[in-house]
């Protein structure tokens, strides 16, 4: 078994690993990114990053890296419900004038894990972590057991970073607590090459009153992620694999969408469908292991907002990191500050929810009262693309969005 020391032991080189190990190293600290893929391939995952994300991502240089291999700026946000559609120019009305930035992602974790080996920081691909020991009272720093085809290593670390997603080895190993909000809405992806939809703006079908949505979102040389999402129990079964293809065209047309944009589009990735519900561990941080991204906070994946989430935390993180010399104290300040914002974004998220999304009698009557209202005051409802976690969220805000603030819904 062989040893080693590293300022920073990041397990995961996706996204929020990856940009986190490139600005270590570059800023000069002794990065090791273990990363358990050898080839990144297509997984029905995020691949779109609000403006208030792409805003993070400018400010870790990591937007003209994604620009540069083959990213796909969505200047407009297009919503239909029913006969009605409207489109929204981001660049113009987001408080940070910027537009969405959409990627392929599998060429998103390739582009920005060589990037971070370019800038010093040692990638080891194929391996995984099993085993951490927390740093403890006496000072000593954590150690992680990692295995590779080649034996086992063991690395001392002044922070030992989980960047690994949704079911973390690090979270669970490092023994935190994760929250799990009860399952409410089914999410089903899809890859197509050849929509003929618009490839300037996300497109945005709401149908509340059958408690479904599609989203389909352009990722450049006419590739489109296409989402279906509705009501748990909605459907005898979720829709998965690639015999069900028809059956999620059908559910997208019935959300909506033109049935000719399919006419010509080819497959050209996985059908598969995961739960839309939260799960997060409060304050992410315990005896020299931190959290970030998924492994932190899995938001909601109908709501988009994941990808733009693990951004904020690694400019958060990074900040705290590269002003102090105390590391503890510094993920320790992460950790509080991402209970804040994430607290924020999974309320409005739950709001948004159950306006649109749940069934039955009162959801109906809500709808009937709370829409019309929405309609013709729009700003009553969280900029979840343009403001992210600060839009407001406080009761006030709450009572807002609902329409119990004493305001009369429009004759």
């Amino acid at each position: 078994m062989t040893q080693g020391s590293y300022d920073a032991l990041i397990v995961g080189g996706g996204l929020g690993g990856a940009a986190l190990g490139r600005a270590l190293a570059a800023a000069g600290a002794h990065t090791l990114i273990v990363e358990r893929e050898t080839t990144f391939r297509d997984r029905v995952r995020g691949e779109g990053v609000f403006p208030w994300g792409v805003v993070e991502a400018g400010a870790l240089g990591i937007d003209r890296l994604l620009l540069d291999d083959g990213a796909h700026v969505v200047p407009f946000w297009k919503r239909y419900t029913g006969c009605r559609s409207d489109c929204r120019d981001l660049a113009a009305t987001t408080p940070v004038h910027t537009p969405c930035l959409d990627f392929y992602h599998p060429a998103m974790q390739r582009t920005l894990l060589d990037a971070a080996e370019a800038s010093g920081a040692t990638v080891l691909r194929g391996a995984e972590v099993v085993g951490i020991a927390p740093a403890d009272a006496a000072g000593h720093a954590p150690i992680a057991e990692i295995r590779t085809d080649g034996g086992k290593h063991r690395v001392k670390a002044r922070l030992v970073v989980g960047a690994d997603g949704r079911r973390s080895t690090v979270r669970r190993v490092a023994c935190f607590k994760l929250n799990q909000d009860p399952g409410r809405l089914v999410v089903a992806g899809l890859l197509y090459e050849g929509l003929d939809a618009p490839e300037d703006a996300v497109h945005h079908f709401q149908c509340p009153a059958l408690g479904q949505t599609a989203l389909i979102y352009p990722i450049g040389s006419q590739r489109f992620r296409t989402y279906f999402v509705s009501w748990i129990g909605q459907r005898a079964r979720p829709i998965s694999g690639s015999g069900h293809v028809c059956e999620l065209q059908d559910a997208c047309v019935d959300s909506g969408v033109p049935r000719d944009w399919f006419e010509h589009a080819r497959v050209v990735g996985p059908l598969a469908a995961y739960p839309g519900a939260d799960s997060w561990v409060d304050h992410p941080c315990n005896g020299g292991v931190v959290l970030i991204g998924d492994a932190a906070a899995a938001s909601d994946p109908a709501w988009g907002s994941g990808l733009s989430l693990t951004l904020r935390d690694v400019r958060v993180l990074l900040d705290r990191l590269l002003a102090s010399d105390d590391w503890d104290a510094a993920a320790h300040a992460y950790a509080f500050e991402h209970d804040r914002y994430y607290g924020a974004l999974h309320r409005v998220h739950d709001w948004l929810t159950q306006l649109l999304y749940e069934r039955g009698k009162m959801a109906d009557e809500r709808r009937a009262r709370i829409l019309p209202c929405l309609a013709t005051e729009p700003d009553r409802v969280p900029d979840i693309r343009g403001l992210g976690p600060e839009a407001p969220s406080d009761e006030a805000a709450r009572r807002r969005f609902f329409v119990e603030d004493g305001s009369l819904p429009p004759a």
